[in-house]
């Protein structure tokens, strides 16, 4: 029984995927992503995105972020994002490291998401053209975002628009852009380059992949020394198929939705059962694979001593927690967290 709710970074592997490695370790292929595979995923995203897309798989996100980052923003740019986005709270200066220095600029938003407004203040605060401030360069915008809560096409639209009037190009960090587009049943082109995003972090990891992501341009003009910089950061993979063949399988007959929409699915299960709870309260909404709620202590503390594992997500106070569902979480495991939180409200 698995009681691991921290993050779908604690999943296994999918079998599709696994089976994907095994084929790709049969014989010899060229090396630094010259083989069929890679080429292969090239014409896969460009199907699934509908045009043309430049594709350079990485292995983590964090390097997808900051290398596509490092991209678009100069050394004396800044970079508009959320104050809860992974690249401010969860990266270690990456951004700031590849880029060469340039300036993060965290702004606030409700439910995790950038509000328009407040973006377009921020800019207009801060013109272009002085040469004592940061100039411009980019946005950047998380799908899902920190709290689990999607932005609508029309939402990217706006905030996109904005960031052209400054010159702006616009990154979006999908970590999760598997589960966002599964919650909406849109076409990945309509919240990525339909509604205005020059770059996308595309992962993979956090929903049945190993290790594998990738950095997607929309725009051929942008990606022209992005080779350069992936070798320099030390993400050109000498076997690179074995990275790409995770992708061709991820990509395959659609699994990487329908792990996605499990993972939702459970979400949605675990969510339900919590807010029947005594003194529950869900913090978010529910559109993804996390759960963000309050919870009474006596049952987080009995739930923690039970096994279970999740996280206390004390920016929301000492009685907040957070818990995410996977592609591998079955119908047991939220059923026996749920059975556990109710025993434990029923006692206290």
């Amino acid at each position: 029984m698995n009681r691991n709710f921290l993050s779908d970074n604690a999943s296994g592997v999918a079998p599709e995927i696994l089976a994907a490695l095994e084929r790709a370790n049969s014989g010899s292929a060229p090396s630094y992503g010259a083989d069929t595979v890679t080429e292969k995923v090239q014409d896969m995203f460009g199907e699934l995105f509908g045009r043309e897309v430049w594709c350079f798989p990485v292995i983590s996100g964090t390097a997808a972020n900051a290398l596509a980052l490092s991209a678009i923003t100069p050394p004396w740019g800044a970079v508009y994002c959320h104050e809860h986005a992974h690249i401010a709270v969860d990266e270690c200066g990456a951004p700031e490291f590849y880029t060469g220095g340039a300036k993060l600029v965290p702004l606030p938003g409700p439910d995790g998401k950038l509000d328009p407004l407040l973006l377009r203040d921020a800019l207009a605060a801060r013109p272009a053209g002085i040469q004592h401030e940061v100039q411009p360069a980019a946005l950047s915008l998380t799908q899902l975002g920190e709290c689990g809560t999607v932005y609508q096409p029309e939402e990217v639209q706006a905030l996109s628009g904005i960031a052209g009037k400054y010159d702006m190009h616009v990154h979006m960090d999908g970590a999760r852009f598997a589960n966002a587009v599964a919650h909406l049943a849109c076409r990945p082109a309509d919240i990525s380059w339909r509604a205005g995003v020059d770059i996308l972090s595309f992962g993979a990891t956090k929903n049945g992949a190993m290790a594998a992501e990738a950095v997607l341009f929309f725009d051929g003009y942008l990606a022209e020394n992005f080779l350069y910089r992936r070798k320099r950061g030390g993400h050109l993979l000498s076997k690179m198929r074995f990275l790409s063949a995770q992708l061709e399988a991820y990509l395959t007959r659609g699994l990487w939705l329908k792990m996605a929409a499990q993972a939702n699915m459970q979400a949605q299960r675990l969510a339900a059962g919590f807010t029947e709870l005594p003194g529950c309260q869900l913090i978010y909404p529910v559109e993804g694979n996390e759960i963000f709620l309050h919870l009474p202590g006596a049952i987080i503390d009995g739930l923690a001593r039970q096994g279970f594992l999740f996280h206390r997500w004390r920016a929301e106070g000492a009685d907040a927690i957070r818990l995410v569902t996977a592609f591998d979480t079955r119908d047991e495991d939220v059923d026996t967290l749920v059975q556990a939180a109710t025993v434990l409200a029923e006692d206290n």
